[in-house]
Formats: structure tokens, C-alpha cells, sequence
């Protein structure tokens, strides 16, 4: 499972700038790259957009270590520990990813999605109330005070998480991306997030009520064959952590391109139906998720130009460095929300696609244009190139987003 490679490439986790840097360099440089990771992890980095896409629906790419990752000992890498070692849709092929899609995939029919249109508004307003009780020169961390709860209070009604879990849930979900930390703090992180989503199964078979962590504890009690205790608490972890951190990113994203795109913002001011070109424009070119872990070549893969992915052979799609190629984008470092091809691998491709997706975008399409109609002189209080960014070379997102609001409407 790990090797020392002296030839591999160290993955960067300082995030930002050069995130996107470092995908340029691996795409320049083949097919696929030899990448290291923490914990002397080694992979093949794939960040050409033609290539990424051939592998995410190769018949002999799998999404599952336990089966096809020689060697492999769940735990034995804590930091891999939710990409890798939980056992959910999200690792699984065949007949059991689609039992356990088929089983999450209530909650996210778009008839359900669009039925959240009311809360997500609620939610959005009273974040907003909030905002404008700080006054018109307040310098606030919007994305704290804004980006963050959008999306984390909508998952956790959704998945009915009690009130007195959040803040312990939403801080272990919040490390889940980081790349730069000790093995230690790895360690702790996956034993944190076992230990909530275990807090919050308990709750729910003492207090079972209509939502979606009851359903799917229903399932697993009316047939473990259905959904496997390990597998309810890891789709917990998926869930519940994909369905926040990732829509946050988003929303930190779109609102620091339109403030320096003040054009742009004009555009979509005088014509709200194109909220969604801003979204998928910002998907593009910052997408949430740049390097996702991992998958497995279950066969040789010859991907030409000399590079052979061997059987067994650990592969690292560079979901966010498709929208950047500039064999797939002219211009491709360029925000244009005019741009008539916008097509990006932000929420995966086959048939791994996100299925929280919808309600991603829902989300956003509903918290951009209400942040914007309630606080038009929004400003960045520092310069873009002065934001911190996530250390991270999985998650692409800011560790703040410092405004001032400005009077609001």
C-alpha cells in the first residue's frame, strides 16, 4: 500500500495558488504522475481532464481498497481513514454501490430537493438577519458568518443531527480535509468522526424521528443484509461531511470572483437566470475538490506516452483539474461567466456522481443571490491574494472570507 518511490512527486498541501499551480505541473509533465502523500501514501496523479474522465468510468478502475488495493489495512493510514476505510457508497462497486445508492437516494430525488426550498430560504434569511445586526462597516468572516451555515444547518436538519451535537460534529468535519497534519492528528480526527456519527446513531434509536439518519437506522434494524452498522456510520460520514465543507468552498468562491469581477456582477444583477452560469463557472475554475483518494487499477491500464498503471496500483483523480486544462478550456485561469463551455468534474462523472449534487447547487443558487440583494456594496476588506487559504491538496476553499458589508437593502 505504501512504497518509498524516490521518483514520486511530493503532493502539496499548502493549498491556494499553488494548488492549481502544481495540477498544471503534473498534467505537463503525462497521463499520470507518481504523486507521494503524507504518510508515504504513492499513487498515479491523473490530472489531464480526457484521461481523468476515461478512468472515473474504466471497467477496470474500482473505488474499493478492500478489494482491489493490495495490501491494504483499514486504519493502518488515519488520514485515509474517510476516503479510504469507511465502507459506503462512496468505496463501493457493482451490485453493493448500488444497494447502498439506491438506499441514500431517497433522500435526494429532486422532487425532496425542491421540497428543501423553504428551509434553505429560512435558513439563508436568518443568516443574513444576523449579518446586518453587525451594522454596515462591520469587517465580518463571511464565510463563518455566512458560507459555513448555509450548507451545514441544511445537511444537519436534513439528517435530523440534535441541536447539541452540531458544534462538536460541524469542528470534526471542518478538519476532515486537511493534508498537513501529524499522524496523531489524523488519528484523533478519524476517531472523532466515528465517535459523533456513533453519538448521533445512538440518539436516534433512543429518539427516532422523520429524518434521514432514522430512515437509514430503520433499514439496517428491519435488514442488516440492506445496511450493515459499519455501513450506516459510514454513510453518515460521507454524507453529512460531503453535504457541508464541499457547498461552503462554492459559495466562498463565487462571492470573491464576482467582487472582483464587478462587471460580472452587474451582468448577473440585471439578469438573475444566470445565477447558474455564475455557479458553473465557479465550479470550473474553483472547483470544491481538487485530488479526491483513491482508486484502484484492477488491471493494467496502458494510458500511453509510456505510462503503465499496474494492477493494484493506487490512482488519484484530479476532479478540479479538468475545468483548469486548457486541453479542455480556452483560457482556462480566466472567470467568464459567458463562457459557452463550462463542463467540469466538480461533482464527479459515472457512476460515482454525486448524489447530493442537486441540493449543492440548490443551495447556492438561493444563498448568492439573497447575499447580494441584501448587502449590494459588499466588499472583500482584503486583497485576494492576501486570503489564507485551506492546507489542504484535496479541499480548495479559504480559511476566511473578511468583508464589509456595506449598508444593507
Amino acid at each position: 500500500m505504501t512504497s518509498p518511490h524516490p521518483e514520486a512527486v511530493t503532493l502539496d498541501s499548502d493549498g491556494g495558488r499553488r494548488l492549481y499551480e502544481q495540477a498544471d505541473e503534473l498534467r505537463a509533465a503525462g497521463p499520470a504522475v507518481r504523486v507521494r502523500m503524507p504518510e508515504n501514501v504513492v499513487a498515479w496523479s491523473v490530472t489531464r481532464g480526457d484521461i481523468a474522465k476515461e478512468l472515473l468510468i474504466h471497467p477496470h478502475v474500482s473505488k474499493d481498497a478492500r478489494k482491489s488495493w493490495p495490501g491494504h489495512q483499514p486504519g493502518a493510514v488515519p488520514w485515509l481513514y474517510p476516503w479510504v476505510d469507511v465502507v459506503s457508497m462512496f468505496t463501493s462497486d457493482g451490485g453493493d454501490h448500488a444497494r447502498l445508492r439506491q438506499l441514500l437516494g431517497r433522500a435526494f430525488t429532486p422532487r425532496r430537493i425542491e421540497a428543501l426550498r423553504p428551509a434553505i430560504e429560512a435558513v439563508v434569511t436568518g443568516l443574513l438577519d444576523a449579518l446586518a445586526d453587525r451594522g454596515a462597516d462591520a469587517r465580518v468572516d463571511l464565510r463563518a458568518g455566512f458560507a459555513h451555515g448555509v450548507p451545514t444547518r441544511v445537511i444537519c436538519d436534513l439528517f435530523g443531527v440534535p441541536a447539541d451535537q452540531r458544534p462538536e460534529m460541524l469542528r470534526i468535519m471542518a478538519t476532515v480535509f486537511a493534508t498537513d497534519v501529524t499522524p496523531e492528528q489524523s488519528a484523533a480526527v478519524a476517531n472523532d468522526l466515528y465517535g459523533a456519527m456513533r453519538t448521533l446513531v445512538d440518539a436516534k434509536r433512543r429518539a427516532p424521528a422523520d429524518d434521514m439518519t432514522s430512515a437509514l437506522l430503520a433499514a439496517h434494524e428491519e435488514d442488516g443484509d440492506r445496511l450493515s452498522e459499519t455501513e450506516l456510520i459510514s454513510t453518515l460520514i460521507a454524507v453529512i461531511g460531503g453535504g457541508s465543507e464541499t457547498t461552503v468552498a462554492v459559495i466562498d468562491a463565487a462571492v470573491r470572483e464576482l467582487l472582483t469581477h464587478p462587471d460580472q456582477l452587474a451582468a448577473v444583477l440585471a439578469e438573475p437566470a444566470r445565477w447558474t452560469d455564475v455557479i458553473d463557472e465557479t465550479l470550473r475554475l474553483h472547483p470544491p475538490i481538487m485530488h479526491m483518494p483513491l482508486r484502484y487499477a484492477t488491471e493494467d491500464i496502458d494510458l500511453g506516452e509510456g505510462v503503465t498503471v499496474r494492477a493494484g496500483d493506487a490512482i488519484l483523480i484530479g476532479f478540479g483539474a479538468h475545468g483548469r486544462d486548457p486541453g479542455v478550456h480556452d483560457d482556462p485561469a480566466a472567470f467568464h461567466i459567458d463562457r459557452a463551455d463550462k463542463q467540469h468534474l466538480a461533482f464527479g462523472h459515472g457512476i460515482h456522481y454525486c448524489v447530493g449534487a442537486p441540493l449543492g447547487r440548490l443551495e447556492a443558487e438561493i444563498a448568492l443571490p439573497a447575499l447580494f440583494d441584501r448587502f449590494p456594496r459588499l466588499t472583500l476588506s482584503i486583497a485576494p491574494d492576501e486570503l489564507e487559504p485551506q492546507h489542504s491538496f484535496i479541499g480548495n476553499d479559504v480559511a476566511e472570507l473578511p468583508v464589509i458589508l456595506g449598508p444593507a437593502a
